[in-house]
Formats: structure tokens, C-alpha cells, sequence
């Protein structure tokens, strides 16, 4: 261990979410949230990790026209076992019947653990979208059903349908993702029936159940790529939309029935059936 490690402090005043999901697509270490920002700790000079920040903000501001005000204050700290603080700062979250914890604590009795660490992978069920997509899970995941995760991440979202029984197959475009896909679940004792580095394109199977927790543009382009790979009266969940973005997503799911909407803050998480919308 060195004698001194950096810490940079990110304020952001809105977005916090946005910018959550910047820090863990981009840095190679784990961060801690505080309550209106994050603190990042490294014993490598973090000088890049702030001007990427600073980058990201300016980009914001653009694409949403609005004004965001960005404190950013790194200093060089005496070390200590931070390491050990940042895994006393992370929660487990339950999210009947499931319950995410990392592997520093312990599973709970009658619920289906999910072993993850924040440190290693992409999403942890904190943020509102992949909570939402679990609760989503939760109801309309049964056993024996065949699964489709695209933009699987972490792998959470798979692990949730395979605890449950489900038969599943994940995909990403970022080997990243599916190389933490793979260690994830196998940390906790299931597999996925497929996993794969590429587009959804690239199956020809069909499925009761797809989820998918991106972006609205991405479900936008691949509406009709899940449409084709999904059940009569299948279940599509999708989650990343922003709130503004939801009538767009709507429209290129036109054909299929909403059957829930599931709102956390400026985020939506549509589960929609392919059902034809019949008129009169």
C-alpha cells in the first residue's frame, strides 16, 4: 500500500444519475455515493478521471440545455484502509424476492441472493432503472420461461431470471460487459444458456420474456429486432428511458399492449405484451 492515495469529489448540481452511470462506464476503480455526489479514490493520479468529468458535464449541458453546475476538488490523502470504508458504505439492496449484496456480506435467509460487487461490475440494483427491471422481473419471470437479456451489463438482470428458474441467453456490445457477465454468474452458481459479444441480431431464437435496460434511441433502432425474437403474448421489458424520451419508445412499440409503466424519479421502465392492438 502507498503512503498516499487521491480523492476527487464530484458535485454535480443535477443528473446525478447520469453522471453515476458516466463514472461506472468510464473508471477503473469503484466509487462511493454520497448524497449529492460521489467520491472517488485511487492511488493513481485521478487529473484524467476530473477532466473526463468536466468533459461529460460540458456535453450534458448541451444535450439537455440546461445549466449544471460542477464542483470538483481533488487532493492527495494520507492513506488509510479506504478500501475497507468504501465496502462499509455499500448497502445491500432487497428487491422481493431478490436480494443484491456484495460478497463482503452475508446472504439472507428466504430470498434469492444475488452476490455482486460494486468495485467489479456494471450495474448493482442502486440505480432506478435496474431496480426497476428487477421489480419488473420479479412479476412476470416464471419458471422454466426462456429469457433474453440485451445490454446485459453486469450480468444482474440475467442472474435475477435464472434464479428464478428461467432459461436465459445475454448479449452486449462491450466485452467488457459480457466478460463481467460471465464472472458474475458464475459467482453465483448459475450460467446462462448462451452469452454472446454482439447485437440481439445475431439470435434467431424467440423468447417469453426480453429486457433490455439501455437507452431510448438503442430500443428505438432494435424495436423490431425484439419484436420478431418475442413470444405471441410475450413480455418485453425496457428500461433506460428518460421521461421526456417515453412517447418515442411508445411509438416504435405501437403494435405491442402496455401492461405496466414503472416510474422512479426521471426514469421509466415500460413492460409491454405483443398483443395487436385491436380497435372498437
Amino acid at each position: 500500500m502507498q503512503d498516499y492515495y487521491y480523492m476527487l469529489v464530484v458535485k454535480p448540481s443535477s443528473h446525478l444519475e447520469l453522471f453515476s452511470d458516466f463514472l461506472v462506464d468510464v473508471i477503473p476503480v469503484g466509487f462511493e455515493e454520497i448524497e449529492d455526489g460521489f467520491v472517488i479514490r485511487s492511488e493513481e493520479d485521478l487529473e484524467t478521471i476530473s477532466w473526463g468529468i468536466e468533459q461529460f458535464s460540458e456535453a450534458l449541458q448541451k444535450a439537455t440545455g440546461e445549466v449544471i453546475d460542477l464542483e470538483l476538488t481533488l487532493t492527495k490523502e494520507k492513506n488509510k484502509d479506504w478500501i475497507a470504508q468504501y465496502q462499509n458504505a455499500i448497502t445491500p439492496i432487497e428487491i422481493s424476492p431478490f436480494y443484491i449484496h456484495p460478497t463482503w456480506e452475508a446472504p439472507k435467509v428466504g430470498m434469492l441472493n444475488i452476490v455482486l460487487d460494486p468495485a467489479l461490475a456494471f450495474g448493482t440494483g442502486h440505480h432506478p432503472t435496474t431496480a426497476s427491471c428487477l421489480r419488473a422481473l420479479a412479476s412476470y419471470v416464471h419458471e422454466g420461461d426462456v429469457v433474453l437479456d440485451v445490454g446485459c451489463g453486469s450480468g444482474i438482470l440475467a442472474i435475477a431470471a435464472l434464479k428464478k428458474g428461467a432459461i436465459v441467453d445475454a448479449c452486449d456490445t462491450d466485452p467488457v460487459s459480457v466478460e463481467n457477465s460471465a464472472l458474475n454468474t458464475s459467482a453465483n452458481n448459475v450460467s446462462c444458456r448462451r452469452l454472446w459479444e454482439g447485437p440481439v441480431q445475431e439470435t434467431s431464437e424467440v423468447y417469453d420474456v426480453i429486457v433490455a435496460n439501455i437507452v431510448a434511441d438503442v430500443l428505438v433502432f432494435i424495436a423490431s429486432d425484439l419484436k420478431k425474437r418475442l413470444r405471441d403474448n410475450g413480455i418485453v421489458i425496457l428500461s433506460g428511458i428518460m421521461d421526456k424520451y417515453e412517447d418515442k419508445v411508445l411509438r416504435a412499440y405501437k403494435t405491442c399492449t402496455l401492461q405496466e409503466r414503472i416510474v422512479e424519479n426521471e426514469w421509466v421502465t415500460l413492460v409491454l405484451s405483443k398483443k395487436e392492438i385491436t380497435n372498437g
